[in-house]
């Protein structure tokens, strides 16, 4: 079974009282504004796209990091968070779970506050691995859904 689904039963759909809801809005509101988009590239079709768009609306700088390095909603991409020359709050994930761990471990080496994976990224050894360095972690939420959830 998987043990973060089974820890987090039923707090996809809730931001009530659980754990997970408490780190969702420590995140949210308290993690800091600038938001690296991992995956994030001028498709409109992407679903980064449009998470992006509503995460500046909530007020976050959005950080675009795609190996195409595209301005992206007036932002300058980089390839890589390393790239980056400012510190970065938040690192969001929009990649396949395969491929998550990894970034997990460059938010980790990049001084993130925080790391969050999107719906359907899941891989729990960089949730343990995050959350041992000491930062803020979801997986398999997304923050357009739950940041208009605060109110």
């Amino acid at each position: 079974m998987n043990r973060y689904k089974d820890r987090n039963k039923g707090s996809g759909a809730d931001t009530g009282g659980d754990a997970e809801s408490g780190t969702v809005r420590r995140i949210l509101t308290e993690s800091g504004d600038t938001w690296a988009v991992v995956g994030l590239s001028s498709n409109r079709s992407r679903a980064a796209y449009g998470v992006a768009q509503v995460l500046q609306r909530f007020g976050k700088r959005v950080v675009p990091v795609h190996p195409t390095a595209e301005t992206v909603h007036g932002e300058q991409g980089y390839a890589r968070l390393a790239d980056i020359p400012f510190p970065v709050d938040v690192v969001d994930v929009f990649v396949n779970s395969e491929l998550a761990g990894a970034v997990a471990d460059e938010a980790v080496t990049a001084g993130a506050k925080a790391v969050w994976f999107q719906l359907g990224v899941v891989d729990e050894q960089a949730y343990e691995r995050t959350r041992a360095a000491g930062l803020e972690m979801v997986m398999d939420r997304c923050p357009a859904i739950e940041i208009p959830k605060l109110g």
